[in-house]
């Protein structure tokens, strides 16, 4: 089942043979103690331990690490107490790999310190498991080793320490690739050893390189490597696709040859790449591996726009987000041998194919068509992030396509697409009442100092006095809406309602500045994760009913929040029938009987919180733990049949350095099922929010007024208040869902 991908199916029946059965892909710590124990206590139990180390190789690809590591840290500990030097060499090649994707994950959110542990842990480890092993489990503990060696240092500063480190790493992967060269010789035919041979290959090339990006599609450039180095590497894939043919082995034989085809890629020598990126298609085609499949399509459609040769690139891409869509949550199936990131090997394809889409020819204008399918496009992009942040399909619900909305419902609302492209922005725009989709294009210079400008200002936004602010959403409105300022003055639009990409997630839209005021001054704002929303309905004024939690008291390293009270007895006031869980009475326990003793239509939460780009970084704080996305979307969901209509994440905040902790926001607005969610991007002074959160809920007892406006109506009594003018104090909430 690993082998074809059926992870989730694979750990349930491992799940099984370990005696736990009938839930889904989850182990608790006691569970695993526990099984450690028996296991221990019967020497001649040799089924129960593969599935436990099994168990935790599935949930390190599913990204579950921190039960993977607790699960093979378990089982190093049954192979040392039994004395099995191969088990114990197992133990710890799988140990380092999910101590390695740890490290990589706390890069992806600038966490230095604990990066650099676990990449040193990961390292010590596949040292300890070649010692241990004179097998195929040897070569692939070096050639992780190796990996890790050729990588780019965690601290990019250009001291003379980080680059004496970064020589003496070198010179030890040269040691390295020599000791596995020799081993490779000697090793039996099986899909292991293809893969081993692959691998050396790859690092090989990047050692070369100097670069441990160098075969990723998104930085691909072999140009500068020797060509002595080069023809080994081809001959070793041919060799390796061969050796697949031999097996019968078509998904390796696949995968292999499309690796021919990148090389021939990076030399632009178009044709022989496209020869080798056809054979790779058609035994991808033959394998059934999806996850192949569109790999080589993507490939495909590269080297035709290398060319220029747009009009037949156009459907070629198309077919690799076809093939993208049909695999939705088995993105997580990609074979661990081959497995990229989602940035590297899945964003990409639906970025390029809007490029395409969005090119014009000769100055023509963009297609109506073009428009509809790059807008369908990067909508298929945020909701492949968010299975992709959840490991699951996760948009469940019955939704309705916000046009519908824009043109039925609210004709005072615009939907707005800002998309960040390599060379330019590109901002698509639906007008109410309006058939067709309006098309703006701002070019850029470097995509890069882009991002970094988006990057200063959400830092700057956190700061009170930060002067750079002003000019920086400044630069942002000018990329953003300054092309459609008139365009949506004549169409009296109020509301702007923002589908945000990328980095723009982490940029509170009313901050924006057009040299005279704030956006929010101009217009409401709401965002929405996608093109679809959960049954969107006006807020039933009769049926307001809320509970209202926090915990104002320093709690288990989190400082106190004392204005909390004062927030909470505000909400009392302006919703009567509210039931109120503070401090001690806010556990998860409460939380959870009073969800489900009556029905509530907004659900309020002022306490401590996370959003970040990785689940299990995203949570709130209860009195007496943290509750993560998933034990908040199970409360949630328990507590009626209807969506919730109205969640408060108050004094919530995004994880700092994670450039799209935002995602976390709409991870929780999605997996909730609610109609909408009110989150701050930054934690702000609490008696600042006290005042924002009781306009709020007053300006809600309008039946006139939407969510939106009431949002907007109470963020401007701060902004017009000389104690909170600063956008630090009332810039940081953001309204995701309806906006009705």
């Amino acid at each position: 089942m690993q082998d074809l991908g059926l992870y989730s199916r694979s750990c349930q029946t491992l799940l099984e043979i370990l005696d736990l059965k009938n839930r889904e892909c989850s182990i608790s710590n006691e569970e695993i103690t526990t099984i450690k124990t028996e296991i221990l206590a019967i020497p001649n139990n040799i089924t129960k331990p593969k599935a436990l180390r099994s168990l935790g190789n599935v949930l390190r690809v599913i990204g579950d690490f921190q039960k993977s590591e607790k699960i093979l840290q378990a089982s190093l500990e049954i192979a040392q107490k039994r004395n099995s030097s191969q088990d114990e060499s197992r133990a710890l090649l799988n140990l380092a790999n999910t101590e390695h994707s740890i490290a990589n994950r706390a890069i992806e959110i600038e966490d230095i310190n604990k990066a650099q542990k676990y990449r040193n842990q990961a390292l010590a480890n596949y040292q300890k498991s070649a010692t241990l092993s004179s097998s195929i489990l040897k070569i692939q503990s070096q050639l992780n080793q190796l990996a890790i060696l050729i990588e780019e240092p965690i601290s990019q500063e250009t001291t003379r320490e980080n680059e004496i480190i970064k020589n003496k790493r070198w010179q030890e992967s040269e040691i390295l690739i020599a000791q596995i060269k020799d081993l490779l010789t000697n090793l039996p035919l099986t899909r292991e050893s293809i893969y081993a041979q692959i691998n050396y290959t790859k690092n090989l090339l990047c050692l070369k390189q100097k670069n441990s990006t160098c075969l990723n599609p998104k930085e691909l450039n072999l140009s500068s490597v020797d060509e002595q180095y080069f023809q080994e590497a081809t001959e070793n894939f041919k060799n390796a696709a061969q050796d697949a043919a031999k097996l019968q082995d078509k998904r390796t034989q696949s995968y292999v040859l499309g690796l021919l085809g990148r090389l021939y890629e990076s030399r632009q020598q178009w044709d022989i790449a496209s020869q080798y990126t056809q054979q790779a298609l058609s035994n991808s085609w033959q394998a059934q591996a999806s996850e192949l499949i569109y790999q080589w399509q993507w490939q495909q459609g590269r080297l035709l726009k290398a060319q220029g040769k747009t009009q037949e690139a156009l459907p070629i891409y198309a077919q690799a987000v076809k093939t993208l869509k049909s695999l939705r949550n088995d993105l997580v199936s990609i074979n661990p041998e081959n497995q990229f990131t989602f940035r590297e090997s899945t964003e990409p394809v639906y970025r390029e194919y809007v490029s395409l889409l969005l090119q014009r020819e000769n100055n023509a204008e963009i297609s109506s068509k073009n428009l509809e399918l790059a807008r369908e496009t990067i909508d298929s992009l945020q909701l492949a992030e968010l299975e992709n942040f959840f490991r699951v399909v996760c948009l469940d619900a019955k939704p309705v396509v916000i046009d519908q909305v824009t043109d039925q419902k609210d004709p005072t609302a615009a939907v707005i697409y800002p998309i960040l492209l390599e060379d330019r922005f590109e901002i698509i725009i639906k007008l109410p009442q309006q058939k067709y989709l309006r098309h703006y294009t701002t070019p850029i210079e470097d995509k890069k100092e882009v991002e970094r400008i988006i990057n200063e200002l959400a830092q700057s936004l956190t700061q009170v006095n930060n002067p750079e602010s002003l000019k920086l959403a400044q630069d942002l409105y000018n990329w953003l809406l300054r092309p459609a300022e008139k365009d949506l003055a004549q169409s009296q639009v109020k509301t702007l309602v923002f589908v945000l990409d990328s980095a723009l997630r982490n940029i509170p839209m009313s901050v924006l500045h057009n040299g005279q005021q704030y956006l929010i001054e101009q217009y409401s704002i709401a965002l929405t994760p996608s093109l679809q929303l959960v049954d969107p309905q006006p807020l039933r004024q009769k049926k307001l009913t809320a509970l209202i939690a926090g915990v104002s008291k320093a709690r288990d390293g989190f400082s106190e929040l004392p204005h909390v009270p004062q927030e909470l007895q505000q909400i009392k006031s302006q919703v009567p029938s509210s039931i109120e869980l503070l401090n001690e009475t806010f556990t998860t326990n409460k939380f959870k009987n009073t969800l489900n003793s009556a029905p509530f239509s907004v659900i309020h939460l002022a306490t401590h919180g996370n959003f970040s780009s990785q689940a299990e970084e995203t949570f709130i704080k209860t009195w007496d733990s943290h509750l993560n996305i998933d034990q908040l979307n199970n409360l949630l969901r328990s507590q009626n049949s209807e969506p919730i209509e109205l969640l408060v994440l108050s004094a919530c905040e995004t994880l700092t350095g994670d450039k799209r902790a935002a995602l976390g926001i709409a991870g929780v607005a999605v997996k909730a099922g609610t109609r909408s969610t009110l989150a701050t991007l930054w934690a702000i002074n609490d008696k600042g929010t006290a005042v924002l959160m009781n306009k709020f809920y007053a300006a809600l007892k309008d039946t006139t007024m939407t969510k939106a406006n009431a949002l907007r109506q109470a963020q401007l009594t701060l902004l017009n208040d000389p104690l909170y003018k600063k956008p630090s104090s009332w810039a940081a909430y953001v309204l995701l869902g309806n906006w009705l």
